[in-house]
């Protein structure tokens, strides 16, 4: 069979290694999974398959320094697994059976009891015999953070094979951000780094949950999956008519040709690797610093990282042998190795050298404060209804009041004007157009915090090049919003002030466990403001895929939703909102919000504020495309998100509904969140459209440094 695309040249430094227990691992799997049901008689695999499939020989390339024992688990569990995935399509998929294959997932929790002492119930087919005695085997040598990590890996694995099946009941094709967010969890890539950690080093709990090393797991993730959607796609789209592909997505995204989307693939994959490196040099060993590990701990965290790279390197040097995938014309996974056979020379690795030393050094080229104005603005899909609260005139009066008394117009960045100019009492009263005079004065106030934040920190740290002392601030924020109600800090500036008197009047009344959601979503957009600084101050143009998910921490959505929740009360169970329906839905309307915000800020941040935080500038960076090129792909994603959106309220959301049960109290509070949301995209876009903030004729007369002779004094160390 030809193949549809020719296999690009792979950015793959690190060389392939093979575990010399590689035919023990063999042999042990074959025998495993024989006596687990998995072989002749199973209606999934021969033996001819499972040796076709080679998994002893992935392992082996993948974990290459473990002892034998060791290796051998490790190959079962990816027996398991493939053999979950096929008996899947198998049985659920090809026959579009989403009632039995839900039937068949809800089950497989129960044999991944935490306690290893929990009894689990007879398995009824292979797939829970296999994981029955896995798990039995393998969580004794583990902590239980890593069981629970684990756990919820292997859950999100086996439960978002849902999510595919779906999208073939209704021949949907993914939008690009949900696709790579869905594909990290079907995908399994979090859970194989589960088992890297197995095989390698466990990561100290202390670090487990940081930013960097949820970076190091999703951008691992990220490149073993379009690896494999590009050796796969001739197998899934043309044979099995899966559409959850990334060639296949953005294919049909971009409208272009299959080489030219396996092509943007590869340089996704890339990028997401590059992003690895960075953060591996950059972000791990300051966190490391930051949680006081000790040595041991530090080489457990580095020993995974190197686990993660050996897995790239090894996967990729499986795929080309495997009879599971396209691999005709492919290269080998190492430019360092020396070709051979007639006519060949070293002129791949200069051509590979070239090109991602190009990719890479482009990121931290762009020159700032070019000329771009005014902003273009696109036709934007809008379609619920604006509504606007009554409180209106009450908010403007009582919050340039607030402002006042806060402090926030005498630090040198913001005055009256500034503030007028955001109207941010609009943006509240279409946020919540039923809200009361004393609801929408407290929205104001949020709002006025996030933004004042987000315009403080790039501005006096960005100005100063002073991260520990943003560092210092952000944790000293961390420190005004007590769990219990302890003492709070005297307030140094007016983000302190302002936080304190913002957290007692919101929080009066909650338990701690009330508070928590709120409070982390606060240190999450806190936190993500000095992720944009250590961008700014190396002048570097963050990838695409790491920048849309830090966006919505930037923008402070999750405290946003966060606040739309609190009143929800106990009848929606908090694992509806964990539920990945759920997730998308937020997710899509908070990525709507942000990206209108980069397609209406985008002048005022490049042009007079030297920013480089911005969809439009990340995709003209990525590609290498002027403005007019990038700003329709940014047009055409935002209302993808939107589209989303109202898939997942029409087609998702009453799965979810039946699949817990709701009671018709809580469906009507989850019924009243999705109008909630809808208010919310609308009125954000009203607000864009008509605040003075955005507009070139504001922007040309006003000044974007300190305000004269009120620069802010750094914060004192204590």
């Amino acid at each position: 069979m030809t193949q549809p695309f020719e296999l690009p040249h792979f950015y793959l430094p690190h060389p392939a290694r093979l575990n010399p227990h590689v035919d023990q691992a063999r042999a042990h799997s074959t025998a495993w999974a024989r006596e687990m049901g998995m072989l002749e008689g199973s209606g999934v695999w021969e033996q001819a398959d499972l040796d076709a499939h080679d998994y002893g020989l992935l392992c082996a390339y993948t974990h290459p320094d473990c002892d034998g024992p060791a290796l051998s688990l490790v190959t079962d569990w990816y027996v398991w697994v493939f053999f979950f995935d096929d008996h899947f399509l198998e049985k659920y998929k090809r026959t579009q059976d989403r009632a039995a294959g839900k039937a068949h997932l809800d089950r497989l929790p129960l044999f991944m009891p935490l306690d290893p002492a929990t009894p689990v119930p007879e398995p009824e087919n292979p797939v829970e015999a296999g994981l029955a005695d896995l798990w039995a085997r393998t969580v004794p040598a583990m902590s239980a953070g890593w069981r629970r990590r684990f756990a919820v890996a292997t859950e999100h694995l086996l439960n978002e094979s849902m999510w595919e099946l779906s999208n073939i009941n209704e021949g949907r094709i993914a939008n690009p951000v949900e696709y790579i967010e869905m594909r990290r969890k079907v995908g399994g890539a979090p859970w194989s780094a589960g088992l890297v950690e197995y095989a390698t080093a466990e990561v100290p709990d202390a670090v487990a949950g940081t930013r960097p090393l949820r970076v190091l797991m999703e951008t691992f993730s990220d490149a073993v999956h379009l690896r494999n959607d590009l050796f796969s796609y001739q197998r899934e789209v043309e044979d099995e008519g899966e559409l959850s592909n990334g060639v296949l997505v953005l294919e049909t995204f971009f409208g272009c040709t299959t080489q030219e989307a396996a092509d943007i693939v590869n340089d996704v994959l890339t990028s997401r690797l590059h992003q690895f490196e960075h953060t591996a040099f950059t972000e791990v060993p300051a966190v490391a610093l930051e949680n006081g590990l000790t040595p041991d701990q530090l080489a457990a965290v580095a020993a995974y990282a190197k686990g993660l790279q050996d897995w790239q390197s090894g996967g990729h040097e499986w795929h080309l042998r495997s009879s599971r995938y396209m691999n005709e014309g492919a290269r080998s996974g190492s430019p360092w190795q020396a070709p051979s056979g007639p006519g060949t020379s070293a002129a791949d690795v200069g051509a590979l050298l070239a090109t991602t030393g190009a990719r890479r050094l482009r990121a931290y080229t762009h020159v700032p404060y070019p000329k771009v104005g005014p902003s273009v603005i696109p036709e934007i899909e809008m379609p619920f209804p604006l509504r606007l609260s009554p409180a209106l005139d009450g908010s403007r009066r009582h919050l340039l009041e607030w402002s006042r008394r806060m402090g926030i117009l005498s630090e040198g960045v913001w005055d009256e004007d500034k503030l007028a100019s955001c109207d941010l009492p609009l943006c509240a009263a279409g946020l919540d157009p039923d809200a009361t005079q004393e609801q929408l004065d407290l929205a104001s106030d949020w709002l006025a915090f996030g933004t004042y934040g987000d315009d403080y920190y790039p501005l006096v740290y960005g100005h100063r090049r002073d991260l520990a002392a943003a560092r210092l601030t952000t944790a000293r924020l961390a420190a005004c919003t007590p769990l219990d109600d302890g003492p709070v800090p005297p307030p140094a500036n007016a983000m302190e002030r302002s936080l304190i008197d913002l957290w007692a009047r919101t929080t009066a009344g909650m338990t701690p466990e009330e508070r928590r959601p709120l409070k982390s979503a606060i240190e999450a957009m806190t936190e993500s403001w000095v992720w944009e600084l250590s961008n700014q101050i190396q002048n570097r143009v963050p990838d695409p895929v790491d920048y849309l998910e830090m966006r919505r921490a930037t923008f402070g959505s999750d405290l946003t939703l966060g606040l739309c929740r609190a009143g929800h009360g106990p009848a929606v169970p908090p694992e509806v909102y964990r539920s990945g329906p759920v997730r998308s839905l937020e997710n899509a309307a908070i990525d709507y919000a942000c990206l209108l915000n980069d397609v209406f800020s985008y002048q005022k941040e490049i042009e007079f504020e030297g920013e480089i935080h911005n969809a439009i500038l990340v995709v003209q960076n990525f590609f290498g495309v002027d403005y007019p090129t990038a700003l329709p792909v940014v047009q055409d994603l935002m209302n993808q998100r939107m589209r989303q959106f109202q898939h997942v309220v029409a087609h998702e959301l009453p799965v979810v509904y039946d699949d817990f049960q709701l009671s018709e109290e809580a469906r009507q509070i989850m019924r009243g969140y999705v109008t909630d949301l809808q208010n919310w995209m609308a009125g954000i876009l009203n607000w864009h459209r008509n605040v003075p903030r955005y507009q070139d004729a504001y922007l040309s007369g006003r000044v974007h440094g300190f305000l004269p002779y009120r620069a802010p004094a750094p914060p004192v160390l204590t």
